[in-house]
């Protein structure tokens, strides 16, 4: 009765849809779920995050009222319960809707899982075995060892989401991609924001145009930010905290009413005894693969988060495409075939593919640069959003599309269309050449290739 084909621990964007096709072909599944279906993505991640996002641009905009034509008797409050609720609402029905399809096709195990073996896995002192053995655990909050951590009540990605009050002054340690989306719908909420970052700059793996024209978005709703912060350290106590930015200026400090850490994510593989199978885990604790996510135990294979192959819910998506090819149908895919790609979700939102320009110069490949402001895109203007611009690279020798950033309106659909050209490995001419409809952003892209610059 604990003898199946294949056994899936973790119920992820990979995870759940590899458990139903293998149970589709056939196979006899487990899958093993300690808290809630669904992964990161459904519970703590894009959706709840993304209806928030929702909610604070809907505020934004009716706020915006005169700008578009229309007065407002009543100045926009958030009623913050109910936006909790709304977004509460949208998650629980994505987490039935995942639990309802695995119940129904697999044996749904629910608890810790720890492998008791390279074969065997142990859940509440009850082992299971299978050939085949999928690890979807996804990742969690970093807590740094910053002074004083231990001692201050701090919020993370996911408890923040469980917030039943507005925060006064909500500080943000960490100026990446998840710190800036809370970032600014707080602030959109009514909240005070700070920003605390360590690095000269926000999103520092971005272009310096890019990171800069992000902050003067921010700074345009007035959120502090404080870059630099070499030394952060926390005081205080729940309401009244204090974040601390400089190792020789104490005076160099931030009181707000609550704090968000987020500065990284690490993989939730400490504790699945993963010594005992002898899968190999790197010095961050991500499990070690190769190009097509099979572990150094054979018979054992590491999806999504946990495998520091890819950390956004496409490419956790991808994953399971990749294995079930490989596993079920003879392929031969490999995740090196992947376009790095992903947004983040400000507003407007920024729409990254391929290299960026820092990168196509380190590589020393000569290259051509596109660049159109959105101030000069007709759909942008119109829509009262003309922040952000586009940036195209292309190989000078080759004319294929090295890279982009679309930093605006719509800017995280407007990637797709050189995302699928890349993928083709079609001349960036295919996309000049292309009669695009008017009055859309996308129609600007063939605009900034049609003047492109040597990358000087």
């Amino acid at each position: 009765m604990n003898t199946f084909d294949a056994i899936v621990i973790g119920t992820g964007q990979a995870g759940s849809p590899l458990a139903r096709e293998l149970a589709g072909e056939g196979m006899k599944v487990a899958i093993i779920e300690r808290n809630r279906f669904g992964g990161t993505c459904v519970n703590t991640g894009c959706i709840p995050t993304k209806a928030m996002i929702a909610s604070a641009r809907a505020m934004h905009q009716a706020r915006r009222g005169v700008e578009f034509g229309f007065s407002r008797s009543l100045d926009v409050q958030a009623d913050f319960p109910a936006l909790m609720s709304r977004k509460n609402v949208i998650v629980a029905k994505g987490t039935q809707g995942v639990e309802k399809s695995l119940r129904k096709n697999c044996t749904v195990i629910q608890g810790q899982a720890r492998f008791a073996g390279p074969r065997a896995v142990d859940v509440r002192g009850q082992e299971f075995f299978a050939d085949k053995i999928f690890i979807n655990v996804g990742g969690r909050a970093r807590i740094p060892d910053f002074p004083g951590v231990d001692s201050v009540p701090f919020l993370t990605n996911s408890s923040i989401l469980d917030l039943d009050v507005l925060p006064e002054h909500l500080i943000v340690v960490g100026g990446s991609y998840v710190g800036l989306e809370f970032a600014q719908m707080f602030r959109r909420f009514g909240s005070r924001v700070t920003v605390v970052e360590k690095s000269e700059r926000i999103v520092s793996k971005e272009d310096v145009d890019v990171s800069e024209a992000i902050q003067k978005i921010l700074e345009a709703e007035d959120i502090d930010v404080r870059t630099e912060s070499e030394c952060i350290s926390l005081e205080g106590t729940a309401g009244h905290i204090r974040v601390g930015m400089t190792c020789d200026k104490p005076e160099k400090s931030v009181d707000g009413s609550h704090v968000l850490l987020a500065v990284g994510r690490d993989p939730n593989t400490d504790d699945l005894g993963l010594d005992r199978a002898g899968v190999a885990m790197d010095k961050s604790g991500f499990v070690q693969v190769n190009d097509r996510l099979e572990s150094n135990v054979p018979g054992v294979w590491a999806l999504g988060d946990c495998n520091g192959r890819g950390a956004f819910t496409h490419t956790s998506y991808n994953d399971y495409e990749i294995v079930s090819e490989n596993i079920l149908r003879g392929g031969d895919r490999k995740v090196t075939d992947r376009i790095p790609a992903y947004a983040l979700y400000t507003d407007p939102p920024l729409g990254r593919a391929g290299q960026t320009e820092a990168e196509v110069r380190e590589s020393g490949k000569k290259a051509c640069v596109g660049k159109m402001d959105m101030e000069s895109v007709a759909r942008a203007k119109i829509s009262g959003e003309p922040a952000g611009f586009m940036k195209i690279l292309v190989d000078a020798e080759t004319n294929l599309i090295l890279g982009a950033s679309i930093l605006g309106y719509h800017g995280d659909e407007v990637i797709h269309s050189l995302l699928d050209v890349m993928y083709a490995k079609a001349p960036y001419s295919v996309v000049e050449r292309a009669v695009h409809i008017h009055p859309t952003v996308s129609e600007y892209t063939p605009v900034a290739l049609a003047d492109l610059q040597p990358l000087e």
